[in-house]
């Protein structure tokens, strides 16, 4: 017996885990800098991790009363009805609910090009098919109803990612009501927020009144700093009623992430500070490494590193973001090469402490002198100035620097 033919299916490649490549290059893992997975480097919050701590002492209980509570939670955190509050294991759960909810065999779903992987998986999963629209790198990566529009032609589900991953770039609240009047009623618009605590624009959720046709999904790994848990969530329309009991994988959501991203979703303070590092680093990743640098928000910043040499002895570098990866991750500093999101170009780092961010530009601008980037602009990686590195002392507007703290 053989399973079905799976050959259509890219598999999602995840970044190694930081014991992984210390393990590979021999070294012990506090010696490496990780910021390749888009994770939170102040991790979770206190209260989180208490209530962790109190709910493993009842695992052998099943999560019905904790799912209940961070349900009514999350409802109350975005105005809408429990019922509207699809909460699943991890961002990526609530992508295959929607797609469980919506698709037919052979119906269409519209993904953006370069992005998150897990759109045409999920959509193939549930025998769906794959079409995409382009973001293209000479005009920055900027989304638009007219680029989406492009490439619309009735598909059952359009995916919009806001900030989107990997470049950064945002979807503006104009440009979304503008594609969700122009699509047919039966298209649902799915606006991916799983970065959406790192922008100041308002969120999809607060259009989903007016919008029959829209379903935002968002997630307790980034800015709650709860990856291991893997919780997220799908706000959907309020007509969807009874729709989840009949798609929910029974106690899909684990009771000890459950109880956790209650408590997280309560502190503010952790959110605050992982959000206000976030911002530096960005701004000081984008004015300090000697190349191009897409402006955007979210925990990580998209580079461009074409032009620099590689030899083609290393089969992982054969590409210029491969090779910038494998000889950071030589020096310690450990990024995402992007090729597997069609960017062979280009490096994902993720926002780190200042110390982290800090020692990840210098040894960044180190790499690409040595492989010879051809847009690598050494006048770039001067010391910063006191604002760009922790505040303006002339204004009493100083930033604590300690890696433990809001920096």
């Amino acid at each position: 017996m053989q399973p079905r033919d799976l050959s259509a299916h890219a598999p999602y490649v995840p970044g190694k885990g930081i014991e992984e490549v210390a393990r590979e290059l021999g070294v012990e893992p506090d010696e490496l800098v990780k910021l390749s997975s888009n994770e939170n480097p102040h991790g979770p919050s206190p209260a989180a991790v208490e209530a962790a701590q109190s709910a493993a002492e009842g695992v052998h209980h099943y999560p019905k009363a904790s799912h209940t509570d961070l349900t009514a939670a999350v409802a109350d955190r975005w105005d809408v009805t429990p019922e509207q509050v699809w909460v699943s294991p991890g961002a990526d759960g609530s992508l295959d609910y929607v797609s469980r909810a919506v698709l037919e065999p052979g119906q269409e779903v519209l993904v953006p090009e370069p992005g998150f992987a897990y759109y045409s998986m999920s959509t193939r999963y549930h025998h769906g098919e794959v079409t995409t629209y382009e973001l293209h790198e000479a005009d920055g990566f900027q989304q638009d109803a007219a680029t989406v529009l492009s490439a619309y032609d009735g598909q059952r589900i359009v995916y919009v990612t806001s900030p989107h991953n990997p470049t950064g770039t945002e979807f503006p609240r104009e440009e979304l009501r503008e594609l969700l009047a122009a699509v047919d009623d039966d298209t649902l618009v799915a606006v991916d927020e799983a970065y959406g605590e790192y922008t100041d624009r308002p969120s999809a959720a607060e259009l989903l009144d007016e919008y029959d046709n829209l379903a935002v999904t968002r997630t307790f790994s980034k800015a709650y700093g709860l990856a291991g848990l893997r919780i997220g969530y799908a706000l959907v329309p309020a007509s969807w009623g009874e729709v989840y009991a009949q798609i929910n994988t029974p106690f899909a959501a684990n009771k000890v992430g459950l109880r956790a991203a209650l408590a997280a979703l309560d502190d503010d303070d952790h959110v605050e500070q992982s959000v206000e590092t976030a911002a530096w680093a960005r701004e000081y990743m984008a004015e300090r490494l000697g190349v191009p640098t897409v402006d955007g928000a979210g925990n990580f910043l998209l580079a461009a590193v074409g032009g620099v040499e590689t030899d083609g002895t290393d089969v992982d570098a054969e590409t210029p973001g491969a090779a910038v990866a494998a000889a950071a991750k030589r020096r310690g500093v450990i990024v995402r090469a992007t090729g597997s999101f069609g960017l062979p170009e280009h490096v994902r780092i993720s926002c780190g402490t200042r110390e982290e961010t800090r020692t990840a530009v210098e040894t960044l601008n180190d790499v690409f002198a040595e492989l010879g980037a051809a847009a690598f602009d050494p006048d770039a990686a001067g010391p910063p100035d006191a604002a760009a590195d922790g505040g303006d002392p002339s204004t009493g507007d100083e930033t604590p620097q300690t890696e433990g703290d809001a920096s």
